[in-house]
């Protein structure tokens, strides 16, 4: 149901799974304490790994989702060849919804690869899944998501949904979302 690798004009989308994503590369970018990790997880809802088996853990996780047709993972490649982190659409089928996510680390923030993740993501959702809604978002605080989400939306004529109070949980805290929404009829218009 999802390809198995998605290419952009910069980025390699290669799912998510023990077979395609060396288990140590992706421990040490995201390991508690590395500096690809700095600042990476402060607003997302899953800490910096501690163990290997956390790592595998995570890859584990994202091959049952794949198999069960709920979510579509992908580690993120750039040209260069190295991994910079991964990005995901979980689908929301009886809502005929997808929703975009992303989690890079530190050294390949502000390049854009976040909103060209979105984009093939979104092109997936549409053109191949054959849903009518994409959301992402981003908790509140977090200024280089928001300027990405934000971006990315106004490239589809997409719109702000508001905000979910209390809705993601990080650490000892409950962080509110922003949600925003494009639908396929959007996406279409910005796209012909």
């Amino acid at each position: 149901m999802f390809p198995e690798r998605i290419e952009t004009d910069r980025l390699a989308l290669e799912r998510f799974c023990q077979e395609r994503v060396d288990l140590f590369d992706l421990y040490r970018l995201f390991a508690a304490g590395s500096e690809s990790a700095d600042g990476v997880f402060e607003y997302v809802p899953h800490d910096p790994y501690r163990t290997v088996k956390e790592a595998r853990d995570r890859l584990e996780r994202a091959e049952r989702r794949w198999s069960e047709g709920e979510a579509a993972w992908y580690a993120v490649y750039p040209a260069e060849g190295e991994l910079a982190g991964y990005a995901a659409l979980s689908v929301e089928w009886e809502r005929r919804t997808g929703n975009v996510g992303f989690v890079l680390a530190r050294p390949f923030w502000g390049r854009g690869y976040a909103g060209e993740c979105a984009t093939a993501l979104t092109e997936l959702a549409f053109d191949r899944l054959d849903l009518d809604l994409i959301a992402i978002g981003y908790e509140e605080g977090n200024g280089n998501s928001e300027r990405a989400v934000e971006k990315y939306v106004e490239r589809y004529g997409g719109r702000y949904d508001g905000v979910l109070r209390n809705w993601t949980p990080i650490g000892d805290d409950v962080l509110d979302h922003h949600r925003y929404t494009v639908t396929r009829e959007q996406y279409q218009r910005a796209t012909e």
